[in-house]
């Protein structure tokens, strides 16, 4: 419950497009915090003043003895379902169309290295009635054990003038075991036909 209640308090605190998870962990010192975002600069802010602001607002809030908030840089934000949801809300929110947005991400997502994503657009999208748009490019599970491993899920909504738009992004990383052994199965078929 505590955890909870950490989790929101620092999410009230930290600008919204800028962290993908947090992570809190008790510690023999105290709690420690990890903020994992692709933009460090600004959680941390000029000479550390954001994040020593919230260290003391922890304290108080919370009672924490010696709070420690730790930064992680993420090395691909285009493979974080997360970060690209926020953005994808950002730049609907800013008056950007939907398909463009949808196939620049999509391609940018296969870019970074993906082996498949998928972006789901729903709500009013320009129109007075609302309706779904997909965009799939790629393998990707949806279902059982690979979907819940291998699948990163990210779930935003952005509010416009015709109202609120829902974006879910499904991004897979790496294929299942079973995948990549088929897939080799097909090579080596392949070669001693030759």
């Amino acid at each position: 419950m505590k955890k909870t209640k950490v989790e929101e308090f620092i999410k009230e605190h930290l600008p919204d497009e800028s962290y993908s998870k947090i992570e809190l962990e008790r510690t023999p010192l105290g709690v420690k915090i990890v903020i994992h975002t692709d933009k460090p600069g600004r959680i941390i802010g000029s000479g550390g003043r954001k994040i020593s602001e919230m260290t003391e607002k922890l304290k108080e809030v919370f009672n924490f003895e010696n709070p420690q908030i730790d930064v992680k840089l993420i090395d691909k934000p285009d493979l974080d379902a997360k970060i690209v949801a926020k953005k994808i809300k950002r730049a609907l929110e800013s008056g950007y169309n939907y398909k463009k947005i949808g196939n620049v991400m999509l391609k940018r997502i296969m870019d970074a290295g993906a082996f498949g994503a998928e972006i789901i657009i729903s709500g009013k999208l320009g129109s007075s009635k609302a309706r779904t748009a997909k965009f799939i490019q790629g393998y990707i599970k949806h279902c059982g054990q690979p979907a819940k491993e291998l699948v990163d899920y990210g779930f935003e909504t952005a509010s416009t003038k015709p109202g609120i738009i829902g974006i879910k992004v499904r991004i897979m990383k790496s294929l299942p075991v079973i995948a990549i052994s088929e897939e080799n199965e097909k090579i080596k078929s392949e070669e001693n036909k030759n």
